[in-house]
């Protein structure tokens, strides 16, 4: 199946992935199969996308699950599922077998998701879930605030991947920012000393991606919202290359 292609190498480690969940999210507006999620990830392949992330959510408020298989077959990219730590998403995960999963919190009231899985705290839960993937091959990641104690948490679940939160860093101004961009820059260098690859994404744009970019230890940002919401004025096919030069620019 497509979807367990590899991600891609690139001489400056960082790769892009593309969440498509807002293509769903206006197709599902008005119901019927317009715009496709698939289209949008077969754009991203041919225009130098490292990967599709889709979040299946308990709600089916945009991604549905007829989409994964889809998406998996309709690109060799590799497929990020962002999933909620529930039975169901664990059994929809085995059944697909993205290349990855990527565990995320998840509340039903939630526009987006906000903050990061408290993973320190919900260790118990966590463990059979991660261990279950990992044993069907699947690459596990968590979706977690660039805390000391979220990347302590993490090296106990024993997962390769944690992306981290950069929400707080995207909201911020100031002093406040330049606060935020040095923790996340900590914890994404505390994460590699430990053998996990730092992954990191939410609320990145073109304004504030390059900092983040610039941060030599992660490998991976993974961008959906704004995107999106560029290509309704310039297509996603110049969203996406926008990005990707910004993005090697910082490198």
């Amino acid at each position: 199946m497509a979807g367990h292609a590899p991600p891609r190498l690139r001489p400056n480690s960082l790769r892009l992935g593309v969440n498509i969940d807002h293509v769903a999210t206006i197709r599902n507006a008005r119901g019927g199969d317009h715009p496709d999620p698939v289209r949008a990830a077969q754009i991203v392949a041919a225009v130098g996308g490292d990967g599709i992330t889709a979040h299946l959510r308990e709600d089916r408020r945009h991604i549905r699950d007829e989409d994964l298989a889809r998406i998996q077959a309709a690109t060799n990219l590799p497929l990020n599922l962002e999933m909620a730590a529930t039975d169901e998403m664990l059994e929809i995960a085995l059944r697909h077998k993205p290349h990855a999963a990527c565990i995320v919190p998840e509340r039903r009231e939630e526009r987006t998701t906000e903050g990061g899985l408290d993973a320190a705290g919900q260790h118990n839960r966590l463990a059979p879930i991660v261990g279950r993937l990992a044993d069907a091959g699947i690459r596990v990641s968590l979706f977690i605030a660039p805390d000391p104690r979220q990347i302590e948490a993490a090296m106990q679940l024993r997962v390769p991947v944690v992306e981290l939160h950069t929400g707080e860093y995207a909201h911020a101004e100031g002093e406040q920012r330049a606060i935020e961009l040095r923790r996340i820059s900590d914890m994404a260098a505390l994460a590699a000393l430990n053998g996990i690859e730092p992954h990191a994404g939410h609320g990145l744009t073109y304004d504030n991606v390059q900092p983040i970019a610039a941060i030599p230890q992660l490998a991976e940002l993974n961008i959906g919202h704004y995107l999106i919401g560029e290509a309704i004025f310039t297509g996603l096919e110049g969203a996406v290359r926008r990005m990707r030069d910004l993005m090697d620019e910082a490198r």
